[in-house]
This record gives structure tokens, C-alpha cells and sequence, in this order.
């Protein structure tokens, strides 16, 4: 995406959920149109981002074929989403020194925005803002944002000190931009949570061209 390390933009999928609605297991291999949901999201997501890597649990042999590094959560006991951008904020700070932000998506939503990247950074330079999060239709998506590294050390102590889990309870600290797509005719925020949203990702898949 770039070469300045400080304006450079490396991307996390969270991939770490436990899939419980669905009977388990990972979320992001689930398939529509024949492909796993991850293959949509590094599809869309890797051409904005200065690299890419995985947030996920567990044996990470699984999504060897997508030649990703794979972090799994810093903090014990599977706290949420908080805890992999936690595991993606350290592993930046130790693996790309001088990179001051992350963006983060969730790893079951195949329609994210091909300008998602930019547009976070564009908000957050022009609100002065310390953090970013995506929104449609009305609604926030906090789980896909923009992440200052330099947070990394309070939002450890959030989860481990205060037990912080809602993201939103964590940003509310800080000076936050929001930025708005359009959620018509497909939202892009769209997540395949349960068996009856692969049906309907099926459906708008047809209406999307990847």
C-alpha cells in the first residue's frame, strides 16, 4: 500500500470466533459461491493494507494455504474481539517497528468495502481523531477499525485490569471517528453469523461483483 512505515497500514482478519450459532468451528471457511468466506475478505481486504495477518486460536496449520502469518490471542480465556486486536497491535509493535496503525476486520463479512482502508485514515486525519470505526445504515461496526498502535499497553490493561469486552466501551475513551457506507443495494458490513445469513450472503453475492 505504502512504503512510509508510519502512514504504512497493515490489516488483521479476526478470525478467532467460536462460531457457536453456526455448531462451531471456523466462521470464515464457511463458503459462499463455492469459495471460503476468507478467500472474499483477503480478496478485498489485501490490496488495501501494507500486509495482512490472522487472528485466530488453536491450530493454525488450518489456513496454512493462505500464507498468512496467524496470531492467536495474547490474553487467556477467548475475551472477544478486543483481544485480537490486542494480539495484532503487539505483533505489529514487534514485527514491524514504526507502524502506527492496524485496521482491523472480522473475518465472516465477504462484502467489505475495497476503499475501507483509506477512507478510516482520511477520518482519522481529518476529526484529529485517535481511533476509527465503520459504519452503515444507521449502525456502528466497531470490530472493523482503525487501531493506534501506541494504545496497545491501555488496552492491555483493559482487558486484563478491568475486564473490558465491549469495543465500545474501550473507544469511548478515546476521540473516535465514524465513517458511513452506504448499505444498499448490499450493506458491506454484512456477517454470516448463523446457517440462514449463508443463504442470504448467497443471494447478495449475486449482486456484488468481487
Amino acid at each position: 500500500m505504502t512504503t512510509d512505515r508510519a502512514a504504512a497500514t497493515p490489516c488483521v482478519v479476526l478470525a478467532g470466533g467460536l462460531g457457536r450459532r453456526m455448531g462451531g468451528g471456523d466462521k470464515p471457511m464457511r463458503e459462499i459461491g463455492g469459495r471460503a468466506i476468507l478467500d472474499h475478505v483477503v480478496e478485498r481486504l489485501g490490496p488495501q493494507c501494507d500486509g495482512l495477518l490472522l487472528n485466530a486460536n488453536g491450530d493454525p496449520e488450518r489456513f496454512t494455504r493462505f500464507g498468512l502469518p496467524v496470531v492467536a490471542d495474547t490474553v487467556a480465556g477467548y475475551p472477544g474481539p478486543l483481544a485480537g486486536i490486542l494480539a495484532a497491535l503487539e505483533w505489529t509493535e514487534q514485527n514491524r517497528p514504526g507502524v502506527e496503525w492496524v485496521v482491523s476486520a472480522a473475518g465472516d463479512c465477504p462484502f467489505l468495502p475495497r476503499d475501507l482502508v483509506a477512507r478510516l485514515q482520511q477520518a482519522r486525519q481529518a476529526e484529529g481523531a485517535d481511533l476509527a470505526v465503520a459504519a452503515s445504515g444507521g449502525q456502528a461496526h466497531p470490530v472493523i477499525g482503525l487501531w493506534k498502535v501506541a494504545l496497545r499497553d491501555d488496552l492491555r490493561r483493559a482487558l486484563v485490569e478491568e475486564d473490558v469486552r465491549k469495543i465500545d466501551r474501550w473507544t469511548a475513551r478515546y476521540r473516535l471517528a465514524m465513517v458511513s457506507w452506504p448499505s444498499e443495494p448490499v450493506d458491506p458490513f454484512f456477517n454470516a453469523n448463523t446457517v440462514d445469513d449463508l443463504h442470504e450472503a448467497e443471494r447478495l453475492a449475486a449482486l456484488v461483483a468481487d
